[in-house]
């Protein structure tokens, strides 16, 4: 059982070319949204679909993603001084139900990442083990295929600037995960969608960070 983090925040469409795969402009500011706390799970530990992704038909994606963990209160702070609240770095996996998160939930974004079970993040490693977050190979794997393959200074907003913006006006509290965008390569991208089904195994691995590893189970 995990601790609980107090907030997991997200950032969408902080990859231009992720953004354009699902018809989408690059936004000019982050786009913010929120995940359950109680969707985060390890590796190892299964995806379950939820019975209520049912409604919508077949939506559920992967994405994968580096999480930036906060190490000390931090409000109000400014780029140059953002790295010092960071405490750590993890791979993460921001899956999405496409239909609850567009659609089923009033255009808000927190009901489709929120379900249990869909936040995968791996053991953190010490941010003085990682030299520079924006320089660093992030791919996905479903079922052994590579799906992403890109770069961390791909970024529409670094890891500095997200920690300085989300900051303003507001504390971000010890032990809080942000998810910092995905690269392109999402099954909801593809011609045809490809989203998770019973069986399926999805492999995230950001260099120098480390690897993720979850199974997909539909729940009965």
């Amino acid at each position: 059982m995990h601790e609980q983090a107090p907030a997991i925040i997200g950032i969408g469409r902080n990859y231009a070319e992720h953004a354009r795969e699902l018809g989408n402009e690059a936004p000019d500011r982050p786009m913010i949204f929120l995940k359950n706390p109680a969707s985060r799970i390890g590796d190892g530990d299964p995806i379950i679909i939820p019975r209520i992704c049912e409604e919508g038909g077949p939506q559920v994606d992967f994405e994968g993603e580096l999480a930036v963990i906060i190490s000390r209160p931090c409000r109000d702070v400014s780029e140059d001084a953002a790295m010092d609240h960071v405490g750590g770095y993890a791979v993460a996996n921001d899956v999405s139900a496409r239909w609850w998160q567009k659609t089923g939930a009033g255009g808000q974004f927190c009901r489709g990442k929120s379900f249990d079970t869909f936040c995968p993040v791996s053991t953190v490693v010490p941010v003085h083990t990682v030299a520079d977050p924006a320089a660093l190979r992030i791919r996905t794997w479903l079922n052994g295929e590579l799906m992403q393959d890109d770069s961390t200074d791909l970024m529409l907003h670094p890891v500095p600037t997200l920690i300085a913006e989300l900051s303003r006006g507001m504390t971000l509290l010890p032990g809080t995960i942000l998810l910092t965008g995905t690269p392109k390569g999402v099954g909801a991208g593809r011609t045809p969608p490809r989203f998770l089904v019973d069986g399926d195994r999805v492999e995230v691995s950001i260099e120098g960070v480390g690897s993720l590893s979850n199974p997909v189970i539909e729940e009965r």
